[in-house]
């Protein structure tokens, strides 16, 4: 019974959807589905990416160690549209892969971290939007990014180690024009400080949110300073300069709403303001690109102590600088470079880490059909270097 029920229900889904999607094309979504008297759309697209990895440590007294891993690195399912009014958009995104959904703890109800967005967003006037629910905060350029938009295997470790990724609450945008081209966005969230898929919060204060970013000459061609490398290959030259502050209240994470919670040995948590700031921009041109971004943070208590003043933990107070470059050959091949420093506080006991790279992409479809790979020399502080490669492939419907 059950097996003729599903049949049924896929026949008539298949009759609906048959009838009214529209406009199917690789690249823009697997479904787009518009309602017919247009109250609502859907698009989905899914996507993959699968890597390989390998990565030599050594010390130089030939100690040495290797290990290599096969991974689906993210699994994801998108979705998005309007519902009412094309004024009123909605994303939705789940992960599936284990590195998008673990997590899970006592603050969560011990369940797997599946949903990434869960936003509405809402354009009430002229340029003016409100954004409601569990999406990215507008932190440094590489973050907001799509992870499936990359000229590298992954990210930095910058933004590794100082993002303020997803969180729950509003946040309020803006978009003004100054003259013909001079354009300016400005961004300010509210958030729960305690990053995505938190049930049982609000565990310490809030987290505070704001971003402004200058187009001195309009706007990049298909949200280009959001896409790394420069596909569409600029006819003149854009740049974006962005500049995030963000104070998470009584923060109870080592690194505002990311990283491991500041457990006390009696199970309560210790709080303390931390400071992020972010200073980042994007620069193309006829196939160049150039992306350059610091990060500072800081924290009214950096180290984490029991009343009897035994320390138990740090913040991950420090900076941070990460420089990346590309150029796009006719055949869709590009060459990339990058170098990462990171410089935390002494007093943290955690290793600073020069790192460069060089990564290698082909674009069969943009970012959406790609194979890429990167090779990695890293050196940090008192520890092991080590060489690292990876090598993968992106499918984004």
């Amino acid at each position: 019974m059950k097996n003729y029920l599903s049949i049924i229900l896929l026949l008539a889904f298949q009759g609906i959807f048959s009838q009214e999607i529209r406009d199917a094309k690789f690249g823009k979504g697997m479904i787009n589905y518009i309602a017919k008297d247009s109250s609502f759309s859907v698009n989905f697209a899914p996507r993959i990416q699968s890597r390989y990895e390998s990565k030599w440590s050594f010390d130089g007294k030939n100690n040495e160690t290797a290990s290599t891993n096969f991974s689906i690195r993210r699994a994801r399912l998108k979705f998005g549209g309007y519902v009412y009014s094309p004024k009123l958009k909605y994303k939705i995104e789940l992960g599936l892969s284990n590195r998008d959904i673990s997590g899970a703890n006592v603050f969560n109800r011990n369940t797997p971290k599946q949903i990434l967005d869960a936003v509405l967003m809402w354009n009430f006037y002229k340029k003016f939007e409100l954004w409601a629910g569990q999406t990215k905060l507008p932190g440094n350029i590489e973050r907001v990014v799509s992870s499936g938009n990359l000229q590298f295997i992954d990210r930095s470790l910058l933004n590794s180690k100082f993002n303020i990724d997803r969180d729950m609450g509003i946040q309020l945008r803006n978009k003004s024009k100054i003259g013909n081209q001079f354009i300016i966005k400005e961004k300010f969230a509210i958030s729960q400080g305690e990053g995505r898929n938190i049930t049982e919060g609000n565990l310490g204060g809030y987290q505070y949110t704001s971003r402004i970013e200058f187009f001195p000459f309009g706007e990049f061609n298909s949200k280009g300073n959001y896409i790394q490398g420069d596909l569409v290959r600029e006819k003149s030259l854009k740049t974006m300069i962005g500049f995030t502050y963000d104070i998470n209240k009584n923060a109870v994470k080592n690194r505002s709403n990311m990283g491991s919670y500041l457990f006390l040995n009696d199970k309560s948590l210790f709080k303390t303001d931390i400071i992020t700031y972010f200073l980042d921009g994007v620069m193309k041109y006829n196939g160049f690109a150039f992306t350059g971004e610091y990060a500072f943070r800081t924290a009214d208590s950096i180290v984490v102590k029991e009343s009897d003043d035994k320390i138990v933990n740090f913040i991950a107070a420090g900076s941070a600088i990460n420089f990346h470059g590309s150029y796009l050959f006719n055949s869709n091949f590009e060459l990339a470079l990058r170098y990462t420093d990171l410089d935390f506080k002494t007093i943290t006991g955690l290793a600073d880490l020069k790192q460069f790279t060089i990564g290698f992409s082909k674009y069969i479809v943009g970012h959406k059909l790609k194979f890429q790979s990167d090779l990695s020399l890293s050196s940090r502080d008192n520890q092991k270097d080590y060489v690292q490669f990876r090598t993968g492939f992106d499918l984004h419907f």
